[in-house]
C-alpha cells in the first residue's frame, strides 16, 4: 500500500471482522499482517513477487524454503485459501517459468502436509486479443503459449487461475464504443451474445476469459477474480454494485471476487490512481458496502 497514516495491520484485521469482509489479498508475504490475521478466519490469498518466480522454478529446494518460511509458521492459525505465483506476468519475460514455480511450491506444500492450499498464478485481461462478442474471447498470440503450460499445469493439478478485470480501464480504452450504464452495472439494455444476455461490462470481460480459456484446453478450471474496482474521485461507487455470483456463461460458478483496494492509497500518482479504495486512511467508509 502507498499511503500516509494507514492503520495497522491489526486494525485492518479488525476492521475487517467487523465488516464481514471474508477475503485478504496480500502481494508477498508481510509478517506482520500474517501475524495479525492468526485465528481471524479470513481466506487469504498470499502473493510471490514476480522477481521471484524464476528462483523458485529453478530450485525446488528454494521453494521448498519459501513454504517453510511463509507459509508453516503460520498454517495453524492462518486460513490460506490460495498460494499466487506472480501478479500479470503474462505475457511478458519469465512467465513460460510459471508452472514450473508453480509445481514446485506445490511440492513444498505436499512436504509439510499442506494439501488444502490452491496454487496458481494472477493474470490481467492484458492476455486476451478478442474480447467482443464475449464468446469470440481469445489469448493473443504472445500469450498463448505460457498461458497453454500454465492451464495445462492447473487442468492436471486442479487448481483455479485468477484473473484481474478492470471494467474502469476497458471503458476509459472505449469511451465512443462501450455504453456508460454497461459499463456502471447500470443498463436496462442487454448486449446479446448468442443465448447470452449481459447488462454489465464486467460480466461480458469475465466470460471473454472464460471463452479463452474453453478455446486452449481450460474447460474445466475454474476462475477467481483476484482485483476488480472502480475508482470513485468524481465518480460514483460503482465497486459496491458487484455482486458474488456467476455470469451468463457459466451461472452456477459463484465467483470468489477480491476488490480492489482496501484503501485510497495518496501516495501514488494524482489522479484515480489514489482513489480506489473503500475505505479512507482513518478507515471510515468511503461508500457504502455489505459483504
Amino acid at each position: 500500500m502507498k499511503g500516509a497514516y494507514l492503520p495497522s495491520s491489526s486494525e485492518v484485521v479488525s476492521l475487517y471482522k467487523r465488516e464481514n469482509i471474508p477475503l485478504m489479498r496480500l502481494f508477498e508475504p508481510e509478517p506482520e499482517v500474517l501475524e495479525a490475521l492468526k485465528g481471524s478466519g479470513i481466506k487469504v490469498a498470499l502473493g510471490i513477487r514476480n522477481e521471484d518466480v524464476p528462483y523458485l522454478a529453478n530450485d525446488v529446494n528454494m521453494a521448498i524454503v519459501w513454504v517453510n518460511n511463509n507459509v508453516v509458521p503460520y498454517a495453524k492459525d492462518v486460513n490460506f485459501g490460495w498460494i499466487t505465483l506472480g501478479n500479470e506476468m503474462v505475457p511478458g519475460d519469465g512467465s513460460e517459468l510459471i508452472p514450473q514455480a508453480m509445481n514446485n511450491i506445490l511440492s513444498g506444500l505436499n512436504g509439510v502436509g499442506l494439501t488444502g492450499i490452491k496454487v496458481s498464478t494472477v493474470v490481467s485481461s492484458a492476455v486476451l486479443g478478442e474480447t467482443y462478442p464475449p464468446s469470440a474471447g481469445d489469448f493473443t498470440s504472445e500469450a498463448r503459449g505460457p498461458m497453454t503450460g500454465i492451464i495445462e499445469w492447473l487442468v492436471g493439478t486442479d487448481n483455479p487461475i485468477l484473473f484481474n478485470v478492470y471494467p474502469y480501464f476497458a471503458y476509459m480504452a472505449s469511451p465512443d464504443e462501450i455504453p456508460l450504464g454497461f459499463a456502471l452495472f447500470d443498463t436496462d439494455q442487454p448486449i446479446i451474445d448468442g443465448e447470452y444476455k449481459y447488462y454489465s461490462l464486467f460480466e461480458a470481460m469475465v466470460d471473454a476469459f472464460y471463452a479463452a480459456l474453453e478455446k486452449n484446453g481450460g474447460r474445466k478450471l475454474t476462475l477467481v477474480v483476484s482485483e476488480t474496482g472502480w475508482p470513485t474521485a468524481g465518480n460514483e461507487p460503482h465497486a459496491s454494485k458487484m455482486k458474488q455470483t456467476g455470469t451468463p456463461r457459466r451461472p452456477a460458478d459463484i465467483l470468489d471476487i477480491f476488490l480492489f483496494a482496501m484503501f485510497n492509497e495518496d501516495e501514488k500518482p494524482p489522479g484515480v490512481e489514489q482513489h480506489w479504495g473503500i475505505h479512507y486512511a482513518n478507515m471510515d467508509p468511503v461508500y457504502t458496502l455489505t459483504f
